[in-house]
């Protein structure tokens, strides 16, 4: 299986960027969905752009939900595991160290590359979580060592309710994560402010 095991692209970096990105897509998207954030976000940076296995109703997604909002925390668990068994498969094919390896998750991606920080943490060097849920905290305690993760949250998002991106925030930083957390003024789809907000992070976390 290895990194065939998803459906994928892979692009090597054009230049200089300090990180390898991982594009996680939203429910409905596929392995370009994101590209064009990853080019505005960090320009030449190597690509590593999965496509989710489940499908619902004709859209892929990276694990099953029962309904809008309600995850399926033991699919989460199991493709997660899956995922990050594919990371690794394709950074050593690659040749590229899993320290530079920062997850870019949109929804339900943002929700599965929680499953990897909190599961596998060390098949990441950090992560960019945009409009995460809290999934669950029934998870084993595993030293996420300082590694940076930025939350990103919608000020009036009616899928995500308002307690959950503290809640994230909390349960990665007392594993060790350096947690920024921001809210820009949107709903759940990406707005420019989003890609603003993600480059300063970045321009501050890039020597990692």
């Amino acid at each position: 299986m290895g990194a065939q095991s998803f459906r994928h692209l892979y692009r090597p970096a054009t230049g200089a960027a300090p990180y390898s990105l991982l594009l996680l897509h939203g429910t409905g998207g596929d392995e370009h969905d994101m590209v064009p954030l990853a080019e505005a976000i960090l320009p030449g940076a190597g690509i590593i752009s999965p496509r989710g296995q489940v499908m619902e109703n004709g859209a892929p997604r990276f694990f099953r939900r029962f309904s809008e909002g309600v995850l399926d925390v033991e699919d989460w668990r199991e493709r997660s595991q899956a995922l990050a068994d594919f990371v690794v498969s394709i950074c050593a094919e690659h040749g590229i160290s899993s320290k530079t390896v920062l997850a870019v998750g949109y929804s339900n991606g943002a929700n599965i590359a929680q499953g990897l920080l909190l599961l596998r943490p060390e098949v990441l060097g950090g992560a960019v979580l945009l409009r995460p849920m809290f999934i669950t905290d029934d998870i084993p305690a595993k030293d996420l060592g300082g590694r940076p993760v930025l939350l990103l949250g919608g000020s009036h998002d009616p899928i995500i309710p308002a307690a959950d991106l503290p809640q994230v925030a909390q349960q990665l930083g007392k594993r060790g994560a350096q947690v920024t957390v921001k809210t820009v003024q949107g709903s759940h789809g990406l707005v420019a402010n989003d890609i603003i907000l993600v480059r300063q992070w970045l321009a501050n976390n890039g020597g990692r």
